[in-house]
């Protein structure tokens, strides 16, 4: 007779007790310091470490075996931080499925191999700044705040993008416009038209996420107006068009950023799902 799913993966101790194996969820990602530092999650049914080009998740077995679905959750989560670091940082990451290890209590290891990567990775170098007082006490540490940062923002992207098909859509257009750069300013407008549709015009999206009417009709210069190769009426230009310079995609990306990160406040304050 076969023996029971349960007894597979487990093995017992000298005195009859049994101890369950453990899942170990493996991914690699690139840049190895996309985080620049060493991050730990800790879960009811899981802890997950991440530094160094890699992550790695340990879950009891049985909590495996009772919802194998946990790891497409656990996937779609941590894809759902590196998805913020891109927002906060307009750098592009590459990011592998994950590789199953069961680790049996005699030590003896199961492995199911899958691989498959997402996007390509840029770099970008970061000035930072750190002010210290007379004393030595740190003042102000740019790199400090640029972390605690991202990582809020990680929670609040891994709290709603899966509820919310709005916040979800925002951050595929501003990925896309980390992926697509000579389209860089069609996909950022897209931000623009997704939060006014969202709210049923200009006007209430502005009032509803405190953004200005500068602000607002900036990014549709940039986007529309501007005789740019990157920008959306490129063929209807009169002119010659030029590319985009630095600053012109740079304060692009800073305010169609400002716009998704209002947007997470929005859904943080009022706990409102799309269609509320």
């Amino acid at each position: 007779m076969r023996a029971r799913r349960s007894c597979v993966w487990s093995s017992f101790t000298a005195v009859g007790a049994r101890v369950k194996a453990v899942v170990v969820l493996e991914w690699r990602f690139s840049p190895s310091g996309y985080f620049e530092e060493p991050i730990t999650i800790s879960r009811d049914h899981y802890t997950m470490t991440i530094a160094d080009g890699k992550v790695e998740a340990k879950i009891d077995s049985s909590v495996y075996d009772g919802n194998p679905s946990i790891r497409k959750m656990l996937h779609d989560s941590l894809n759902d931080r590196f998805l913020a670091v891109q927002l906060l940082t307009h750098r592009a990451y590459e990011l592998s499925k994950s590789t199953l290890t069961r680790v049996h209590p005699d030590g003896r290891k199961h492995v199911l191999l899958e691989v498959e990567t997402s996007y390509h990775a840029v770099s970008s170098d970061t000035l930072d700044i750190r002010v210290l007082d007379k004393d030595g006490n740190v003042v102000s540490d740019s790199r400090r705040d640029r972390i605690e940062k991202q990582m809020s923002v990680a929670d609040l992207v891994e709290t709603h993008r899966a509820s919310d098909a709005v916040l979800a859509a925002l951050l595929q257009s501003y990925g896309s416009a980390v992926r697509d750069p000579n389209n860089e300013l069609v996909h950022l407008y897209e931000v623009r038209e997704a939060l006014s549709t969202r709210f049923g015009g200009e006007k209430a999206a502005r009032a509803e996420l405190g953004i200005t009417r500068s602000r607002w009709s900036r990014l549709g210069e940039l986007c529309n107006d501007e005789p740019l190769r990157q920008g959306r009426h490129r063929g209807k230009a009169a002119v010659s068009l030029r590319d985009a310079t630095e600053s012109e995609l740079g304060e692009a990306r800073a305010i169609a950023r400002r716009m998704i990160e209002t947007y997470l406040q929005y859904l943080k304050s009022s706990g409102q799902r799309p269609g509320a």
